[in-house]
């Protein structure tokens, strides 16, 4: 819903726009709902296919280029998923693709060692698992505000929710010990552990030197989905547990950044350069943008009273029973996204009083005919606050919900195998 109220602008092809829009949301409805993993392939896939069009058509910033990395990104993965799960479906006798009745299966170890990587990376691309990250940032940066929102608010959770749903249930041995070591790496539990650290880390540091808004806004989507892959590799319930809320929080403060950047700052300046919004002085012209942006800023830091506290202390405390070095590290990309953000909140909306110069003034007054925060977009702000808030304050509302999941019959391998 907030999305449609930051796309009241639309008005190149509105009806096809929507059409794509609702189309990529129910596709996002059906992954979700899907217990038949096949359904949940052919859902999975429609929800690539709308997001081509809406970033190649209303994008913009090298919009074809970016539509195409994301769709080939998103189909090589997709390769990747329909092998393991065909695999699954041979082995377990071709009889249904259930996915309740296909984890009671026992998948040979050896299958399992295979078919977990295969599966799990295959999703984790959508999630934005570093290397294979590169298309997000592109992404979101050529995508309109409605698709940025929900690329980063919900489609990313796709890959981490096929991660758990799929790939952790199916095939649980796959995360056990190698029995040898490589490159220091015992299993695949290990090496994926470590991708999730580097990626919270190395997007972090990314982010704090780009001179695009919103590339700063990608990166740090990158960055915070890391959190949510080292969640689910630390196999305990307070971190899986922090890991589904990550996706939950991220997708809210996320959704609520790229609409401050992309609808209310860039539609009416016309420019991302953190350079030029230095010279506008934001924090007088578009007040309503720049108390938005502190709130989301402080938010996506991790500031007590929002759910991104709660979910990021959560798989700290998870990694730091199963990692300790590694939960360590990713505190120190938390420091990192404080160092980010601030700057972008600086640059942007709060520059330094010895930087108004006569070019700044003459710059300032040039685009001093700024549209005013429009009340649909004000109350999209207000919703995502809102439930960010309420979350962070009254955690157990999601988490009641979060936590006896796990002891559904789909993790009963992954217990019986030691985790949980």
């Amino acid at each position: 819903m907030a999305g449609v109220l930051f796309s009241w602008n639309i008005e190149h092809r509105v009806k096809e726009f929507f059409a794509f829009y609702l189309a990529l949301i129910g596709g996002v409805y059906g992954v979700f709902l899907s217990f038949d993993l096949f359904l949940l392939f052919v859902f999975y896939e429609l929800a690539i296919i709308p997001k081509y069009f809406l970033i190649a058509i209303w994008g913009s910033t090298r919009k074809e280029y970016g539509a195409m990395k994301l769709a080939l990104y998103s189909f090589v993965g997709s390769a990747m998923v329909l092998v393991g799960i065909m695999a699954a479906y041979v082995l377990a006798g071709a009889k249904t693709m259930d996915l309740l009745e296909l984890a009671k299966f026992p998948f040979p170890r050896g299958f399992q060692m295979w078919a977990f990587p295969l599966v799990f990376v295959g999703f984790a691309i959508l999630a934005g698992l570093w290397p294979f990250h590169t298309w997000a940032p592109t992404g979101h940066v050529a995508a309109p505000t409605a698709a940025s929102m929900l690329l980063a608010g919900v489609v990313m959770k796709l890959g981490a929710y096929g991660c758990l749903r799929v790939a952790m249930t199916l095939f649980p041995q796959g995360l056990d010990d190698w029995g040898f070591q490589l490159l220091g790496f015992g299993s695949w539990r290990d090496l994926f552990s470590l991708l999730a650290v580097v990626g919270i880390v190395y997007a972090g540091m990314v982010a704090l030197v780009q001179r695009d808004f919103k590339f700063v806004i990608g990166y740090s989507s990158v960055s915070h989905m890391g959190f949510v892959l080292l969640g689910l590799m630390t196999l305990n319930q307070v971190g899986l547990s922090g890991a589904v809320l990550q996706m939950f929080s991220h997708g809210i403060i996320a959704g609520l950044l790229f609409a401050v950047v992309g609808r209310m700052v860039y539609d009416r300046t016309h420019t991302r350069d953190l350079s030029e919004l230095q010279l506008m002085n934001l924090s007088k012209l578009l007040p309503f943008a720049a108390v938005t942006f502190t709130v989301a800023g402080v938010a996506s830091m991790g500031l007590p009273g929002f759910s991104g506290f709660v979910a990021e202390l959560q798989v700290l405390i998870g990694a730091w029973r199963a990692f300790p070095t590694l939960a360590v590290t990713a505190g120190l990309g938390i420091l990192v996204g404080v160092a980010y953000t601030l700057r972008a909140l600086q640059k942007a909306f709060f520059p330094e009083r010895e930087q108004a110069s006569v070019a700044a003034l003459s710059e300032a007054n040039r685009r001093q005919e700024l549209e005013a925060i429009s009340i649909p977009e004000r109350f999209g702000a207000v919703i995502l606050i809102g439930t960010s808030l309420l979350v962070g304050l009254y955690p157990r509302m999601l988490l009641d919900l979060i936590a006896p999941s796990f002891n559904s019959q789909l993790f009963d391998a992954l217990r019986k195998g030691g985790g949980l």
